[in-house]
């Protein structure tokens, strides 16, 4: 199949933005649905245990999000209209604050750069920007300036009123300058920068255009949220995430297929001088777009409660991972991921390292086979996440060398004693310690991929010891299974387990099946027919 994109003969003009050229674009290129994991899960899970180690500048429109709950019982005497009785109310961070939120609940480091009022809501957000640890001298506090705010009331968990208090204002010469000061001083320090615009003013005004230039000077990526339907005042930014309907505004006409997606995707591309373009599509997930590769990611099914801040749940996530180290369809993996954690929450939530991870492995097997392998670090993190959506974890382990009846059923049985089941299997070096020289058949990467194609199986971690006890301890499973031929006193990190609060259960194994018993038949010779009928 083939999609407009590249410019046939066109001459290009590379930038670190991206590419210009004024010739109407033909592309030749393919298009890709990808409902698996392209990166190992050992690659992802070494993009998220990097995470901590970013720092992301943010400018752009902080706004204060009220949530009121109540109930209604009455109409109103006064007029046709339901009374809310509230019944309490809860504060947060939106807009930028939100992704700022979203950064340090992700365990990095986020600085806010913009300006705010003087008003009770500005000392809410200085307030609880403090409270999560973040430097808010870059927030400028200006008296003249009004702090957006929204305030949403429901009942029975349905919104049924938004009133929002904002004005919208660009910033004069005096913010503007103390605004541009204060990150030019912070750019050094930070490894990525997100413009979060939700046209309040902040970035209006070339301001955006600045920011994004002193960034391409500093050799620092720049991702934007963007706003409205002009995304000149954008050029030369690294990538843009626009959801689906401000993709089409920003194209002038309705997208809704792959296709249109991704020719409006490149027509910004091509007119703005972007990298690429995330765009993000609802139930539909997320499509990651440049001149020359089109990748379009299934969302995962989620119940969906609230879609306040997913989006920047998810530029929040997106930068984090790029910055970490991953390429752009990887990092839209991850962000769809995030997204679909956060849309599953009420109110403007956030998410963790662990319900990230989690989410990124929930389905079962939603990776390819050879995914499910990972290091005793992304297994953690793993078990971990499944933890945090109460799903109970499984243990198992073994040599596993030449897979037989005997090992399908007892990892069936393993399985069906928990939600999820982790298997350690034994390194090569550790079983021909084990084992004798002669051992194993099949190496470790060959064992582990046959295991990791199992239904039963969710995910290998292969260990280095005699034993699978230090393992034990890392992951602390709520259930270690082991054949019926040990009794639970015999049975490696039985203690461990229990100590925790978990069980140990012992299954009933096929008899007559062992690899030893496989390798010394076929290590006999079978007589000929001749031989056995003298």
């Amino acid at each position: 199949m083939q999609y407009i994109g590249m410019p046939v003969g066109s001459r290009l003009c590379w930038s670190m933005g991206g590419v210009f050229t004024t010739q109407r674009p033909v592309f030749l290129v393919t298009n890709k649905m990808i409902k698996q994991f392209p990166s190992s899960s050992e690659a992802l899970h070494r993009v998220i245990s990097r995470i901590g180690d970013v720092t992301v500048l943010v400018v752009g429109d902080f706004i204060l999000d009220r949530f009121v709950n109540g109930v209604i019982e009455r109409i109103s005497p006064e007029a046709p209209i339901p009374v809310l009785h509230g019944r309490g109310e809860t504060l947060a961070m939106g807009g930028a604050g939100n992704v700022v939120s979203n950064i340090i609940s992700l365990g990095a480091r986020a600085v806010p750069v913009s300006v705010i009022g003087e008003d009770a809501a500005a000392g809410h957000l200085v307030r609880m920007l403090g409270e999560i640890g973040v430097d808010t001298r870059g927030l400028a506090q200006q008296p003249g300036r009004m702090t957006s705010s929204k305030s949403r009331f429901s009942a029975l968990n349905q919104q049924v009123l938004r009133f929002d208090e904002e004005e919208v204002k660009a910033l004069d010469a005096g913010e503007r300058a103390a605004l541009i000061g204060h990150f030019r001083a912070i750019l050094p320090s930070a490894d990525i920068v997100i413009l979060s615009d939700y046209g309040k003013g902040i970035l209006l005004d070339g301001v955006a255009a600045e920011l994004i230039a002193i960034c391409r000077d500093a050799g620092k990526p720049v991702v934007v949220d963007p706003k409205g339907r002009d995304y000149a005042r954008y050029a030369g930014a690294t990538a843009i995430t626009p959801n689906r309907k401000e993709l089409g505004e920003a194209a002038g006409r309705a997208v809704f297929s792959d296709d249109e997606i991704v020719a409006a995707a490149r027509e910004l591309i091509v007119a703005h001088g972007f990298a690429f373009v995330v765009a993000t599509r609802s139930e539909k997930g997320m499509s990651v777009i440049d001149l020359v590769d089109a990748r379009h990611i299934a969302t995962q099914a989620r119940e969906v409660f609230d879609v306040s801040g997913a989006g920047d749940t998810a530029i929040a996530s997106f930068a984090l991972s790029l910055a970490a180290g991953a390429d752009r369809v990887a990092a839209a993996l991850i962000a769809n991921a995030a997204g679909g954690v956060v849309v599953g929450k009420r109110g403007t939530a956030r998410l963790t390292v662990e319900e990230l991870t989690g989410a990124l492995f929930r389905s079962h097997h939603a990776a390819a086979h050879g995914q499910a392998i990972m290091d005793v670090g992304g297994a953690t993190r793993l078990v971990e996440g499944w933890r945090n959506e109460g799903l109970s974890v499984g243990f198992t382990n073994g040599c596993f060398d030449i897979l037989h009846a005997g090992h399908v059923s007892l990892l069936h049985a393993a399985r069906a004693q928990c939600d999820r089941l982790i298997v350690g299997l034994n390194s090569d070096a550790s079983v021909r310690r084990l084992k004798g020289p002669s051992r194993p058949v099949n190496d470790q990467h060959d064992r582990a991929c046959v295991l990791a194609a199992l239904a039963s199986v969710d995910a290998v971690v292969v260990f280095e010891d005699d034993t699978p006890l230090s393992l034990i301890e890392a992951l602390l499973p709520d259930i270690l299974i082991k054949g019926a031929d040990y009794t639970i006193d015999t049975v490696v990190g039985a203690d461990v387990v229990q100590n925790a609060g978990g069980r140990v259960v012992l299954v009933d194994l096929v008899a007559g099946k062992s690899t030893t018993g496989t390798i010394r038949r076929l290590s006999t010779p079978t007589p000929t027919a001749d031989a056995a009928n003298s």
